[in-house]
């Protein structure tokens, strides 16, 4: 995400390359530069026009230390006035009642019912008792749509069969979340293509009858411009608490990321970066901001390694490294949980220099550890529970069950027995010694 923009930023920064220090006259090369790079990013003229406004401002007000160059006086000030115009701070959501009711709202296509099951998810892994309310009377299988999603989190949905009446399922659906306890009730509503007086009025009505504690525009990252305006019309009927950004991984540009809060004055609160139900994650601006200009994202990626790690788990796993005892079903387990954290080249992006690195580089997922897995799956259970006794015959079965080679079963092997020794070492301490003395 924000490919395009963070390499045109970039380029406008050496412009003051090797300059003694910041002056009118060149930190005006290097904002009309900066300026060209937000219009392509589908950032509003007038947002744009601010924002570099803003900026010099700020740099021709700064005293250069030595210490410090004017190109990088020149990012700090831009990482800084970028985390402004986006919200300054991460926006929480604000769950009060019993049970608290969370307004989901947008175009049809922006992903507002997905990430109605993404967001159930990520309420109950922080403990939350949720429900969801089937409200899209309007799009054909949208119910359906939801039941599927919330299956595979593992949360209820309510629906009326045959009711056309979004107001009624979605009064007795705080209902029974009242009665049968439930702490959060999320609310799916209709969308339409466009903005029209019917989406307004029918969202104005549910907002009403509902009268949730947290309203959420979805809108979709990849309109740009477009979901700038209709954040802003949606704001305009119903004064909604916060956006969320769907789609994200997709949006090379930003504009939309860049512009929504500068225009609909409303922050953003959550970003949805792919497709799978953990792919959420709340919207930091200054994290994006880090991002967009190349400075990665560490924080958010051991974030996404925490959400999978499981403390028991983990304890056993120690206890099998300590005694030589790590396998290929150990070994399988660590991929499936590598596979939950999100999109390769994403997470890659998120190290610092990494991005530049993996942007013209193309990488599937699924092709990524699809035949990492074949093979694991082609052992027997004794083979990975016991991966020494891997010979030649057993390697050249493996390799005919899973559709790859030899050698490639050799190198995976390979790979595990080198994973093993590592762990080993890291565990009796002899890694951190021979880090020490390569120092």
């Amino acid at each position: 995400m924000f490919e395009n923009l963070s390499e045109r930023l970039e380029r406008s920064f050496k412009i003051l390359k090797g300059e003694g220090k910041i002056t009118e006259i060149n930190i005006s090369e290097t904002l009309k530069d900066v300026r060209r790079a937000l219009l392509d990013a589908d950032v509003s003229y007038k947002v744009a026009k601010e924002f570099c406004d803003n900026v010099k401002k700020k740099a021709l007000g700064q005293n250069v230390l030595t210490a410090v160059k004017p190109q990088q006086m020149m990012v700090k000030i831009v990482h800084d006035e970028l985390v402004e115009f986006m919200g300054s701070e991460e926006a929480g959501l604000n769950l009060k009642g019993s049970p608290a009711v969370v307004l989901i709202a947008g175009l049809n296509g922006s992903g507002k019912t997905t990430f109605s099951g993404k967001l159930a998810l990520w309420l109950k892994k922080k403990g939350n008792k949720v429900l969801l309310a089937a409200c899209d009377t309007f799009r054909p299988a949208a119910i359906e749509q939801l039941k599927t999603l919330a299956e595979g989190v593992g949360v209820p949905v309510f629906s009326i069969e045959g009711e056309t009446d979004p107001v009624k399922v979605a009064r007795a659906a705080i209902a029974q979340g009242r009665s049968e306890g439930y702490g959060v009730v999320i609310v799916d509503t209709a969308g339409r293509l466009a903005v029209d007086q019917e989406l307004m009025d029918e969202i104005r009505a549910m907002h009403k009858a509902c009268e949730p504690s947290e309203t959420l525009f979805v809108v979709d990252a990849m309109t740009g411009q477009d979901a700038v305006l209709s954040a802003t019309a949606f704001n305009e009927a119903i004064d909604y608490d916060g956006i969320v950004l769907t789609k994200l991984d997709g949006d090379t540009r930003g504009g939309a990321a860049l512009s929504v809060k500068a225009v609909s004055g409303k922050p953003v609160k959550f970003v949805s970066t792919g497709e799978k139900m953990e792919a959420i994650d709340i919207f930091h601006p200054s994290r994006i901001a880090d991002r967009i200009l190349g400075m990665g994202d560490v924080v958010s990626l051991v974030e996404r390694a925490q959400e999978q790690y499981d403390e028991k788990q983990a304890r056993e796993l120690k206890k099998k490294v300590a005694k030589g005892k790590f396998n290929f079903n150990d070994f399988y387990d660590q991929i499936q949980q590598v596979r939950k954290m999100g999109d390769i080249k994403d997470l890659a992006a998120m190290i610092p220099g990494m991005g530049k690195a993996v942007k013209d580089v193309d990488i599937d997922n699924d092709k990524a550890f699809k035949g990492t897995e074949a093979i694991i799956r082609s052992m027997t259970p004794y083979e990975r529970e016991h991966p020494e006794c891997l010979n030649g015959s057993r390697r050249r079965r493996i390799a005919t069950g899973s559709g790859t080679s030899i050698a490639d079963v050799n190198r995976l092997i390979k790979q595990f027995e080198g994973s093993q020794k590592m762990m080993k070492m890291a565990m009796d301490g002899s890694l951190q010694k021979r880090l020490q003395g390569m120092r």
